[in-house]
């Protein structure tokens, strides 16, 4: 499922199962590109939960992370980070990362 997340909600989202995080910008053309992988991937995996975090409407959550590129991905499971990426990676890498992260 795919949820937005707000500089209050950011915390919650991302304390239980495997979660993926994309933090993006609205006008960014990468960051659009792995929207469209998240969706379909969203299909085929309802049990991924996908957070994404607008770097303009939450500030506070990109400074935490010194979000300087879009788009950053990072996965966690229950609560921990174990892997970050910045930039768009391929749908391929997308899936076999989520694919490690669920197992």
């Amino acid at each position: 499922m795919i949820e937005y997340a707000t500089d209050e909600t950011f915390q919650d989202m991302i304390a239980e199962g495997a979660v993926v995080v994309d933090f993006f910008g609205k006008t960014c053309g990468p960051c659009k590109l792995i929207g469209r992988i998240l969706e379909t991937i969203e299909d085929e995996m309802p049990f991924v939960n996908i957070v994404k975090v607008d770097v303009d409407d939450c500030p506070k959550t990109a400074d935490e992370f010194r979000v300087d590129g879009i788009p950053d991905l990072y996965f966690y499971k229950d609560g921990e980070i174990v892997r970050h990426e910045v930039g768009a990676i391929s749908e391929q890498e997308l899936r076999t990362i989520i694919g490690e992260l669920i197992y």
